[in-house]
Formats: C-alpha cells, sequence, structure tokens
C-alpha cells in the first residue's frame, strides 16, 4: 500500500471522521438489502401505486378542473408524467385558444411546480447553452406544447399530486403519469 501524504491542515481535520464513516455506510447498505423474513407480509411501499388509481384520478380532475381550466386559460391540461429517470416532470398541454393562452408561453412568467404532499417547488431547469426547459413562442391553435420541472431529489413520484402555476394560471391536483 502507498502511503498518502495530505497536505492541507483542514483535510487532516476531518480524515479522522471520514474514516469512522466508511465502515458505518458499509453497514448501513448491508442492512437495506437485508430480506424480509419469510412469512413476513410485506406491506406496500412508497412506488407502489395502482394504475388504475390514477387513471381514475386524472378523469376526476378532468372532470372537475378541465372544464374550467379550458375555458378561462384556452388550454386543455394533457397530463404531468415522470421523465428521465424520474429526475424530470414533464407537463404537456394543447392550446385551444391562442389568444387566452399567451401568459403561459410568456418567457417572463414564472413557472414552478408544487408536490402537494411535502411542498415542494420545484422550477424549471436553464441549461446553459439551450436555456430554460420550457416553450416560449407564439401559441398555435391545436398545437402541444410542454414544460419541463427538475425533480433532484426525486421527491414527485408517480402517483402522486401537484399544482403546476406558471404567472397566474394555477391547475391544482394533477395526477402524476
Amino acid at each position: 500500500m502507498v502511503p498518502v501524504r495530505i497536505r492541507s491542515s483542514a483535510a487532516r481535520s476531518w480524515l479522522p471522521a471520514l474514516l469512522l464513516l466508511v465502515p458505518l455506510a458499509g453497514a448501513v447498505r448491508a442492512q437495506a438489502q437485508v430480506p424480509p423474513a419469510p412469512g413476513a407480509a410485506a406491506g406496500p411501499t412508497a412506488t407502489t401505486v395502482d394504475p388504475a388509481d390514477v387513471a381514475n384520478a386524472r378523469r376526476n380532475w378532468e372532470m372537475r378542473a378541465g372544464q374550467l381550466v379550458r375555458r378561462t386559460w384556452g388550454v386543455e391540461v394533457l397530463g404531468v408524467r415522470l421523465a428521465s429517470h424520474d429526475w424530470m416532470l414533464q407537463f404537456k398541454y394543447r392550446v385551444v385558444d391562442p389568444e387566452k393562452s399567451k401568459p403561459l408561453l410568456d418567457r417572463h412568467s414564472v413557472a414552478y411546480l408544487v408536490d402537494e404532499t411535502s411542498g415542494a417547488r420545484l422550477a424549471v431547469p436553464a441549461m446553459e447553452n439551450i436555456g430554460d426547459l420550457r416553450q416560449t413562442t407564439t401559441p398555435e391553435a391545436n398545437r402541444v406544447y410542454f414544460m419541463n420541472f427538475g425533480n433532484a431529489n426525486q421527491i414527485v413520484r408517480h402517483g402522486s399530486k401537484v399544482d403546476v402555476v406558471i404567472g397566474g394560471f394555477h391547475a391544482e391536483g394533477l395526477v402524476v403519469d
């Protein structure tokens, strides 16, 4: 084994603590991988969601709030779904009335997604060379537009209820597909 020489006094101060945590992390990982005991009932996990429940909740939202959003904002909400291995959320909508839907496509309107369970506000990520991961253009009738929101800590999961806020637009209780 080659000896490692640490020159920084700051690094020397946290190194002993780090060496104590390495075996602890291995024990936690090993404990998390222990299978349940034979005969033990496996309870539902946070990621287990019945697809029929999600479809019913989506239909209920469309009947309850979808018509109001269509009349007020001139858009038909197509849904919110997980994307990029659950690291992103994609909000899709179809423009029905281009004049009413202009605020949704305005680059100056602030957009964010709120998880109803945790209250976390997820923003639209901005890439250095691309810009915001949302469409900002002149709306056209019957065209589908999208907006991506970051889900960095994977807070929002399949079946979660979320609110989408874009400027004055507010769609509450959308179910994530």
